[in-house]
């Protein structure tokens, strides 16, 4: 679903520079953002520069059933996302030793979020007609985890991909927003996550605005230009890989 959240500069994914000398090693992780909202419209450019007694992270992420996805006035989708599945990799940011967050990017070879169709979602209490399907193409996967807090801001860029059997394929949606473990907020839609618990589970909601695209069944159908809502429940696991 479009989006008039735009990127300050493109995405780059997590890339590790490695210089080895006798006394230190240097890790480089360059991360690029772009806002969702008033109070999440800070830029995030942050390289993070890891002496050799640092730690790196292996970051493990599963989505669970329950969720839900909303899109302008229409009641929310009940998605059962169970089996979505992605692995990223992060680092502290070194220059404010105050900062505990680990800065992270998902790889997005490993990302999978399970497709809306008639056995992962409900509308109004009845499953999506089998000719139905809306598929889920991440485009971009990073942020900001906080172990000691529990706070989670995702950058989450995404194509959603509708389609009727073989009758009919919308151009894709594209989403841009960030799914966040505190309150997401927008004009129509609103939700408010849940921190991560000692377990790793946790709630992401995010509210982006959708553009309307160039088919005119699809811009009349949901009404565009709107507001979508995705809420997830995840399970986020966080490891020392160095």
């Amino acid at each position: 679903m479009s989006s008039k959240i735009n990127f300050s500069s493109p995405p780059i994914q997590c890339k590790f520079h490695i210089k080895k000398s006798n006394l230190t090693r240097k890790n480089t992780i360059i991360f690029s953002s772009f806002p969702s909202s008033e109070k999440q419209n800070k830029t995030i450019s942050k390289t993070i520069e890891n002496p050799s007694n640092d730690k790196a992270y292996t970051i493990n992420f599963k989505t669970k059933s329950a969720c839900k996805l909303g899109i302008s006035r229409y009641p929310d989708f009940v998605y059962d996302a169970e089996g979505g599945i992605g692995t990223g990799f992060g680092a502290k940011e070194r220059q404010n030793s105050d900062n505990n967050d680990i800065l992270v990017s998902f790889d997005l070879d490993t990302l999978y979020i399970p497709s809306l169709t008639s056995s992962t979602t409900k509308f109004l209490g009845l499953s999506l007609p089998p000719f139905l399907r809306i598929d889920i193409v991440p485009e971009a996967f990073q942020g900001s985890i906080n172990q000691e807090s529990g706070k989670v801001d995702l950058e989450f860029k995404a194509k959603f991909l509708f389609s009727a059997g073989s009758i009919y394929k919308a151009p894709p949606l594209l989403v841009k927003t960030v799914l966040t473990s505190e309150e997401s907020k927008g004009t129509l839609k609103s939700g408010r996550g849940m921190r991560l618990d000692e377990e790793g589970k946790c709630r992401l909601v995010g509210v982006a605005t959708v553009d309307p695209i160039d088919d005119f069944l699809m811009n009349s159908f949901l009404g565009l230009p709107t507001e979508c809502l995705a809420e997830l429940n995840a399970v986020i696991s966080i490891s020392s890989s160095s």
